[in-house]
């Protein structure tokens, strides 16, 4: 799962990756030769875009047309050279909170599992904040706080919803519980003083430390944390998570996926498919999202797709994979997209 919340612009510009949004639009004809660049051996089951479950008539309609032209990539490193891709779903992933790297996994057709991805990515993270200048830190540091601390005086235009991120220690789980039922044995309400304690004891997701410890949790018994999530409206406190079995994962966001095609040395394209509630004429429902690396480019891209809803402008909560297979050569005004 994925939340698209803070300023990509920033992030890109931060990490000196700019990207913007890609809308599907007919492309216009491009003198091109077309080269094969990849010789993709297809390991996941890819389905048909007929059989993918939760899709509305026009993003159906239009990812079928998007599957049967395909989509141009260029190789930046090689000039003239590019390739073809036909899009499939690449099945369901969990929603267990690791889908981005679920997801991941299975569009690259790679044989290490989800939590090793989580580790790689933030371990990539960790290497170049280190490097970072000073100036630098301070803008990535701002857009954690947007996403995970954000000012609740304000962004009530754009988010019905707001969260707060807080990592409360397993170990010290017994002692909070005992803090805030000492508190309502006195009562006081128990979403008050859970709030209360948790934002007095445990530790707010706001700059890249914290984050990278943030992303390190996969739900798994082994992490250092637990994720405390605080939800608001625009009145005040609505609900306080306490994930008190410790299964919550830190959802992929921004910053990760472009750790992620940092690692691999591969820009990652998130295609999204908006429905009728985001106010998107139904020409242009089909969005490519890239997130570029902030390395030289070594390999062919890889996709991963979001079931874009309209309520949080900025897309959906789940990654699932989709597998590109490299056509053969095809004339460049006859694909949906040019990279």
């Amino acid at each position: 799962m994925g939340k698209l919340l803070c300023d990509s612009t920033t992030v890109a510009e931060t990490f000196q990756t700019s990207s913007p949004t890609v809308p599907w639009r007919e492309p216009r004809a491009a003198t091109l030769e077309a080269v094969d660049l990849v010789d993709q051996t297809i390991t996941a089951t890819a389905a048909t875009w007929e059989d993918v479950i939760g899709l509305e008539d026009q993003q159906r309609r239009h990812l079928i047309k998007l599957h049967a032209k395909g989509v141009l990539w260029k190789n930046p490193n090689e000039h003239g050279s590019s390739v073809v891709f036909r899009l499939s779903h690449g099945g369901d992933v969990s929603t267990d909170g690791n889908c981005l790297f679920t997801a991941s996994q299975r569009a690259m057709a790679r044989e290490v599992d989800a939590r090793e991805l989580r580790r790689r990515t933030v371990k990539r993270f960790v290497e170049d904040l280190g490097s970072a200048k000073e100036e630098e830190r301070q803008v990535i540091n701002e857009v954690i706080r947007n996403m995970y601390l954000p000012d609740l005086r304000n962004g009530w235009g754009v988010h019905v919803v707001q969260e707060v991120k807080l990592l409360a220690k397993k170990e010290e789980r017994v002692a909070l519980d005992s803090a805030i039922d000492e508190l309502v044995q006195l009562g006081m309400r128990r979403e008050l003083v859970a709030e209360s304690i948790y934002k007095e004891r445990c530790l707010p997701v706001n700059d890249g430390s914290s984050w990278a410890k943030y992303m390190s949790i996969s739900g798994s018994p082994d992490d250092e944390y637990d994720i405390i999530t605080l939800q608001y409206t625009e009145e005040g406190l609505l609900s306080v998570d306490e994930n008190r079995e410790g299964r919550a994962a830190a959802f992929g966001d921004d910053i990760a996926i472009e750790c992620l095609a940092t690692e691999f040395n591969r820009e990652i394209y998130v295609v999204q498919a908006h429905g009728s509630d985001a106010m998107v004429d139904e020409d242009n429902c089909i969005f490519f999202l890239p997130h570029r690396p902030r390395s030289e480019i070594c390999e062919p891209p890889f996709f991963l797709f979001m079931k874009g809803t309209g309520w949080c402008g900025a897309g959906a909560d789940h990654y699932e994979p989709l597998i590109s297979h490299a056509s053969s050569i095809v004339s460049p005004e006859k694909v949906a997209l040019i990279l």
